[in-house]
Parts: structure tokens; C-alpha cells; sequence
């Protein structure tokens, strides 16, 4: 007979953390501990119908995505703010807010976005994101 062991749950603290670290990466530009941040068999999924919208598997094909958003704004321009934290166990809620000037349309950028982050063994192994994604259709892509 086979067992199965679960998956250690992480603790309110260590989700914290583990996203803390990984927002601060990202507030640095740090391509490298970004990529750390998250497991091997990550998800990271965008609802609505953009361009962007979709579901990634893995941590290349979500750091590809990643890159791909940031090259949506002029260069510089980009800037978060980041909201409260609400943890629970190896979920964490955080809201916050991106702003910068589109590269295709020359567009001043605000959007409120939302997301539940999932921590497992000290990385991020799930992300459910939400925005406002008219905003994003008229500002960010060309018509």
C-alpha cells in the first residue's frame, strides 16, 4: 500500500514572508529572486478575456508572462503600491495598485488589482489575480 504524504501546510507568519520577500524582488526588479519566489509547478491565473487572460503553469512560463506585463508600459514608468495583507494559513489576500504610461497608446495607467496567493513548502505555488480589465483593454493595448 502506497502513502501519500500532504503537503505541509505553511503558517500565517511564513506566508507572510514568503510573499513580503517576493514583493520586495519585485519592487527591485530582481528577475532572479522573483523567479525563486515561486515553485516549480506554479499557476498563476489572470481572469477575463485579455490578451493577457489565461492560466500559466510552471515558474518559466509565469516569468515569461511577468516580463511580458512590464514591457506593456513606456520604460520607468511603472510603480506598485502595495495594500494590507490578509493571511490565513498558506492563503494570502493582497490588494494593490499599479501605475505607470502605457507603450502602445501613450495612456496614463491606474488599476486597483486584487490577488489570493497560495504559500506551500516556503514558495508561492498558486496565484488567483483580479483587475479592472476594461482599464486595461483601453489603456494598455492599441485599438
Amino acid at each position: 500500500m502506497t502513502s501519500t504524504r500532504p503537503t505541509p501546510h505553511a503558517s500565517t507568519e511564513e506566508s507572510r514572508a514568503v510573499l513580503t520577500a517576493y514583493l520586495d524582488a519585485l519592487t527591485r526588479g530582481d528577475l532572479d529572486a522573483i523567479a525563486a519566489s515561486f515553485a516549480d509547478d506554479v499557476t498563476w491565473s489572470l481572469h477575463g478575456t485579455l490578451p493577457l487572460s489565461g492560466t500559466r503553469r510552471g515558474r518559466d512560463e509565469i516569468m515569461e508572462f511577468l516580463v511580458g506585463a512590464i514591457s506593456l508600459y513606456a520604460p520607468g514608468t511603472l510603480s506598485f503600491t502595495f495594500g494590507e495583507m490578509t493571511a490565513e494559513g498558506e492563503r494570502v489576500v493582497l490588494e494593490w495598485r499599479a501605475q505607470g504610461i502605457a507603450a502602445a497608446t501613450g495612456k496614463r495607467y491606474d488599476n486597483a488589482y486584487c490577488g489570493i496567493f497560495v504559500i506551500r513548502d516556503g514558495r508561492i505555488a498558486e496565484v488567483r489575480e483580479y483587475l479592472d480589465s476594461l482599464h486595461v483593454a483601453q489603456t494598455l493595448y492599441a485599438a
